[in-house]
């Protein structure tokens, strides 16, 4: 399917007639404000401690570390890159495994002993290069996500899954490689886990950083087991049962680093895997029923009651920040992460785009109704391209969300944030134009980063790869 470019709708009107037209709604403001006293420039008050405006930066990993889960160079400039953003929150920084079968790369970070001063010296960094920028840190927080890729791990091999998994999957199975109940984790081992998870986090405190996320979100493990419904055991089963997990690791955050903040990135629905359908297009891989879709209806659609029930008890565990996301990069990303042009293993969108985006839009809004006590981050705002600050600012404005988290735009325009809070007319050629090479790169063995607008990537030798893995675009 061919949609109109956001690039293409040069004038809010046009933009609106869009909408119209594909029958969606999207909060708009014509005006975006600048300076301390516009919504965008707003502080919060969490606490992880205070957010000094609206602006978040979403965890994103780069491929790029040690295979020992050290930083690197390319590691240290995007993380520089995070602090002269402008943004108050960045949440977590990047996924960070708690041990070794977690990691979803081999060269994904990875927080031990070992590595600890390293991943301290991120922070630190990204620190630095935000009082060089604005003057000071006052209003900067910055957390740690902590993960288990689950299914997606990868810690040895860039090209071979070595997936650990909280059930057998009817579909995502053959895709994983999964042929036996070996790869179930089993109650034991995630006791096991739990524990990691606490000691990943005391490390995290004694490093320096505000808040850990304890992940829960795209397919990764956290995700996966609150849609095992047929899981036995502890683990699985009921609402309690499918929330043990993150429940046990709090309670124990909460003895062995007390005072430390926790945050939850939520996939808060999720729908069917998709494949390319005949024309390329992307069609569910299980039509009709589907039951294992956290925050769905299983008939392809949205029902929020289970997560709506899921923060009702991370207010009950005193944690008050969530990022919200949907679906996965792995199975469903035009879902999870709307863009004109697929990653190089994926699918041509099945819809504009803009429908993906509103659909974020609203179930984020819808869930912070229900619980207006949290502060909610968004996602999925970066296709909104030339369009986002007026779209959230929009939505900062009418309470629909308290905080606008940037992925991939951050790595083409990194100091989106920055310029609109300061009033300053967007750079159109650093605005991210949802190229998916910053996904292409990784899924064919090389680092992450934006090869077509980042000058620096653009004069990296994997640019030829990508251009002939991207011809046609």
């Amino acid at each position: 399917m061919n949609f109109p470019k956001i690039a293409s709708l040069k004038t809010p009107d046009a933009f609106l007639d869009r909408l119209k037209e594909l029958g969606v709604t999207l909060p708009f403001d014509e005006t975006v404000e600048a300076g301390a006293a516009s919504p965008l420039g707003q502080p919060i008050d969490s606490d992880a401690g205070v957010i000094g405006n609206r602006f978040a930066i979403l965890p994103m990993e780069g491929w790029d570390g040690e295979t020992n889960g050290l930083p690197t160079d390319l590691t240290r400039r995007r993380w520089r890159n995070f602090g002269l953003s402008g943004a108050g929150l960045i949440w977590g920084g990047e996924a960070v495994a708690v041990r070794h079968d977690g990691r979803a790369n081999p060269n994904q970070l990875m927080l031990n002993d070992e590595t600890a001063a390293a991943i301290e010296s991120l922070r630190a960094e990204l620190v630095d290069e935000h009082r060089k920028a604005f003057g000071s840190d006052d209003g900067l927080c910055v957390g740690l996500q902590l993960t288990h890729s689950g299914r997606y791990a990868r810690p040895n091999d860039k090209k071979r899954l070595e997936p650990r998994v909280a059930y057998r999957h009817p579909v995502l199975d053959p895709r994983a490689g999964v042929t036996d109940d070996a790869a179930i984790l089993t109650d034991d081992e995630l006791d096991q886990l739990v524990d990691d998870f606490i000691a990943a986090a005391v490390l995290a405190q004694k490093i320096g950083f505000a808040f850990v996320d304890v992940k829960h979100c795209h397919g990764y493990l956290g995700h996966e087991l609150l849609s095992g419904f047929d899981r036995p055991g502890k683990y699985g089963g009921d609402f309690e049962g499918r929330t043990r997990f993150l429940r046990n690791i709090v309670a124990g955050i909460r003895a062995a680093a007390p005072g430390l903040a926790m945050g939850v990135r939520l996939s808060i629905f999720d729908f069917s895997p998709y494949k390319p359908g005949p024309d390329g297009d992307g069609v569910p891989d299980v039509p009709g029923a589907y039951r294992y879709a956290f925050g769905g209806d299983g008939q392809g659609g949205i029902d929020l009651t289970e997560p709506s029930k899921f923060l009702s008890l991370l207010k009950e565990l005193g944690i008050r920040l969530v990022c919200t996301t949907a679906g996965s990069p792995y199975y469903n990303p035009h879902i999870q992460r709307p863009a004109t042009f697929p990653p190089s293993d994926g699918y041509q969108p099945p819809e504009d785009p803009l429908v993906g985006v509103a659909r974020q839009i609203d179930a984020t809004a819808r869930l912070k109704s229900e619980h207006p006590d949290l502060v909610l981050v968004g996602s999925g705002y970066t296709y909104l391209q030339d369009w986002l600050p007026n779209v959230g600012q929009a939505a900062v404005r009418s309470g629909m969300v308290d905080s606008i988290g940037l992925g991939r735009m951050v790595l083409s325009y990194p100091d989106l944030p920055a310029d609109v809070l300061a009033g300053t007319t967007l750079t159109r050629k650093k605005v991210c134009r949802t190229f998916s090479e910053c996904t292409t790169a990784p899924r064919n063995g090389m680092v992450s980063g934006c090869y077509p607008l980042d000058p620096f990537y653009k004069a990296r030798p994997e640019r030829e790869k990508m251009l002939a893995l991207t011809k046609g675009k």
